[in-house]
């Protein structure tokens, strides 16, 4: 039998908050998602303003986060032709990630799930989505 911690409610909505916190210092109204460690969504918000088309991005962002354990921009940095990770976001139904803006939510070598952040550049998204991990971090050490 396998025990596996994982994001809960509770733990969503701290992400959330942190991630929201950051959006709007940046001024940049977000879509943010977070997931499990299999990649299924937990909780999601679009801010007033959050484009539309950011709504399944951000959330592919979580999933693939939190279903790999890696970081989308670490995709981006493989999937460059020549490379033996080229073509990696068409896997999954084209449902993996390689824009920067999620990242695995791990505590204390723990893989708990995703968190994604979509609606301004790659730089941003990466912001929020690294504050709503901060935040957390912070409620939970």
């Amino acid at each position: 039998m396998i025990s596996v911690k994982r994001l809960c409610i509770d733990d969503a909505h701290i992400l959330l908050a942190g991630a929201k916190v950051k959006a709007n210092e940046i001024g940049v109204p977000m879509c943010i998602s977070v997931t499990d460690d299999s990649g299924n969504l937990i909780a999601f918000e679009r801010m007033n303003g959050g484009k539309a088309h950011s709504v399944q991005v951000s959330m592919d962002k979580a999933f693939t986060a939190g279903s790999a354990r890696k970081a989308t921009h670490e995709y981006n940095a493989a999937c460059v032709p020549g490379s033996l990770a080229f073509g990696i976001h068409t896997e999954c139904g084209g449902r993996l990630s390689t824009v920067g803006g999620g990242f695995p939510v791990q505590v204390e070598g723990d893989h708990l799930g995703g968190i994604g952040a979509s609606s301004g550049t790659p730089q941003q998204d990466m912001e929020v989505a690294q504050a709503g991990i901060d935040y957390f971090l912070q409620k939970h050490t």
